[in-house]
């Protein structure tokens, strides 16, 4: 049977280029129109020059083109039909799939809700209001719960006028063509169904809003599909995920560490320790990881003596560590707020477990001494001039002791601190604000040394990296940018994401980031291209954490559908949900080996669970099968769960001994 047009069908991967060069040139077009608009010439020159765009520098010309982009995007809901049958046409592709074998059903029932959108839209462009709002009425509740939030904003666009000035609501219908994966038989029942009907209205429908991603294979079922649905645009199409990711680590340097292990004398006894025989503890296999990028593939900073002296020191205390496991849980450690009437919005503690900073919404940032040492700034130049620089303990010269305390305060910030992060030398602190700014301090003085300018919105989460020089930041502007401590203006813009950069993560290796978003996905970036090369959807609410493990295998997201899903990097699959917290997830930890995750939000929850468990049986399943019909553990029951009295969690770390650190406000309620 000759298959006629109407419905988009992947068949070459020609025509996946081509489909997808327009969508990406037309949002990296909007991103310079909007980093001008701004003023933000040193980043548009940037984007510019990476990009390889030539762009008219008349100002006119660029927003008379993108008016008309606009304009010919709209007109796409053009049309002269009568507005009495949108109901009908629904009604019957509804009643379709229902009458449909529950073989197929729930893949052609992920048609429901895209058509819906745009049905609603057509009717609204062409001014038919009344039978718009009446449509909506009467399909809108039959939606899926986590779209309900989608279409309250919807509901709002009222008019022909209303699509043209909001931005959001047409960005995410209107610009990206919703991506439903379907099996071929599943796509040629729909096929001949439109066609043997003559649904010509519900073909070019299809063919102009939707993208239909034909696979070989058996049909999903249903508990394969909302694993993965939930995404502002659809699923993730086949070929988004085929780029090969460097997910191993970067080979250690070599460090060899001698540990002395005494034998205490007995009690009451005085005689001198015993020294039992030394051994050597090296940092890393000599052998490399075939998965990991080379050294050089992006520039990271050389490694000074005072990071040997920590990675050794490091090494010392990983022999110490407990070894968790399902019957060996870890201690906690929690940190609770108390009297807090500023509102603590942000918490972090140092990788080495010395130090905790904490935002407040007055835009205040405190930072404590988590052990005996106090916090000391560094003498006037007056005095550090007449310091002999050849002394040993010339940095413990340089140290005021009158500057001593408990608890240090920045001030700077003009509006909340969403995040605070330490640098992997513990020099340096990053913050973010509502402000729009990033700010840099210094641990040594505790002075603001950089004001970052580049976020025009907002910035929600800014992160180092695990290797020094770079960080990350993400908000508003639903964008994500990497920076390096050195320039002003960030290296590396990613653009793509179709609502709010809620999160950022960098890979251990440095080489990647992974940004979770309002729009209810994940992508991970590479940092050397600027390209994101996984898209995973299935969360179905913002996503609000994300933590690797410590081998960089797989990623654990989390967020507000009170959902932790974890994430295979090598091939982009969802391969386990775990399910038990009551409300938004803040807070996501691995143990320092990664057989323990750790999880905490504002049910006033931690919860621990074994991820050791669910490597095993990731490592075992069919990779033949892992981008289809891969198989997603559910897990519902936490290995222990630890109650705070009223004290939302929004800090988790783990030390390098494996003791699980925690940190939150206290809430005060009223009876």
């Amino acid at each position: 049977m000759d298959e006629k047009p109407g419905i988009t069908e992947v068949v070459k991967a020609e025509a996946n280029k081509e489909s997808e060069s327009n969508p990406d040139k037309q949002t990296l077009l909007a991103v310079l129109q909007f980093l001008k608009k701004h003023n933000l010439k040193d980043t548009q020159e940037l984007l510019q020059k990476e990009a390889k765009l030539k762009v008219d520098d008349d100002s006119n010309n660029t927003v008379a083109q993108t008016n008309s982009e606009v304009s010919a995007a709209l007109s796409a809901y053009k049309s002269e039909g009568d507005p009495s049958i949108y109901e009908d046409q629904y009604l019957t592709i509804r009643e379709f799939i229902e009458e449909s074998l529950d073989t197929y059903k729930c893949e052609l029932s992920m048609l429901l809700y895209p058509l819906f959108v745009h049905l609603y839209l057509e009717l609204v462009y062409n001014e038919h209001e009344s039978k718009a709002k009446r449509f909506f009425i009467r399909f809108s509740a039959q939606q899926e719960d986590y779209l309900q939030e989608d279409l309250r904003q919807l509901r709002m666009v009222t008019k022909k006028e209303h699509m043209e000035e909001n931005e959001h609501i047409m960005e995410n219908f209107r610009t990206s063509k919703y991506v439903i994966r379907m099996s071929r038989d599943s796509y040629t029942l729909l096929k001949r169904h439109l066609q043997a009907k003559k649904k010509n209205f519900l073909l070019n429908l299809i063919q102009e809003h939707l993208y239909i991603d034909v696979f070989d294979g058996i049909p999903r079922n249903k508990k394969q599909i909302t694993a993965v649905a939930g995404a502002l645009g659809g699923e993730a199409r086949r070929d988004a995920n085929k780029v090969k990711v460097f997910f191993g680590l970067l080979k250690e340097p070599d460090l060899s560490v001698q540990l002395e292990e005494e034998e205490e004398a007995a009690d009451g006894e005085d005689k001198p320790k015993k020294k039992k025989p030394k051994k050597e503890l090296f940092s890393r296999k000599a052998k490399n990881d075939p998965n990991a990028p080379s050294a050089t593939r992006i520039p990271l900073p050389e490694l000074t003596d005072a990071d040997k002296l920590d990675k050794i020191h490091a090494l010392r205390e990983a022999a110490k560590r407990v070894k968790l496991g399902e019957e060996n849980l870890p201690s906690i450690c929690f940190y609770t707020f108390a009297n807090t009437y500023q509102g603590v919005s942000s918490a972090e503690i140092a990788e080495d477990s010395s130090m905790m900073a904490a935002g407040f919404a007055d835009g205040v940032i405190r930072v404590w001494t988590l052990t005996l040492s106090k916090l000391r700034c560094m003498k006037p130049p007056s005095e550090l001039s007449i310091i002999d620089t050849e002394a040993d303990d010339v940095l413990e010269r340089m140290m005021d002791d009158r500057t001593s305390a408990d608890v240090k305060v920045l001030y700077g910030h003009s509006g909340p601190v969403y995040a605070t992060r330490f640098s992997h030398d513990r020099k340096y602190l990053i913050s973010c604000s509502e402000d729009t700014m990033i700010r840099m301090w210094s641990l040594l003085t505790y002075t603001c040394l950089v004001c970052y300018k580049g976020h025009t919105h907002p910035v929600w989460d800014v992160k180092f990296s695990p290797h020094g020089y770079y960080f990350a930041s993400g908000g508003r502007d639903k964008a994500a940018r990497v920076w390096a401590t050195d320039q002003h203006q960030p290296v590396r813009i990613f653009a793509g994401h179709l609502s709010d950069v809620d999160c950022v993560q960098f890979h251990p290796n440095s080489n990647y980031v992974a940004t979770g978003s309002s729009d209810r996905t994940v992508r991970l970036w590479d940092v050397l291209t600027g390209n994101c090369v996984r898209y995973m959807t299935g969360h179905k609410a913002a996503v609000q954490a994300l933590c690797f493990t410590p081998c960089g295998k797989m990623l654990a997201s989390a967020g507000a559908d009170s959902l932790v899903l974890v994430w295979s990097i090598q091939h982009g699959n969802l391969v386990a949900q775990l399910s038990s917290h009551t409300d938004t997830i803040y807070s996501l930890a691995f143990s320092r080996e990664g057989r323990i995750l750790a999880t905490g939000g504002i049910d006033n929850c931690v919860k621990l669970w074994n991820m050791q468990k669910i490597s095993e049986n990731m490592d075992t399943d069919d990779l033949a099968l892992s981008t289809i019909h891969a198989k997603v553990e559910l897990v519902d029951k936490p290995l222990a769960s630890y109650h705070t009295k009223s004290t939302p969690v929004i800090c988790l770390h783990f030390t390098r001994r494996n003791l699980l650190m925690a940190a939150g406000a206290y809430v005060q309620t009223t009876h």
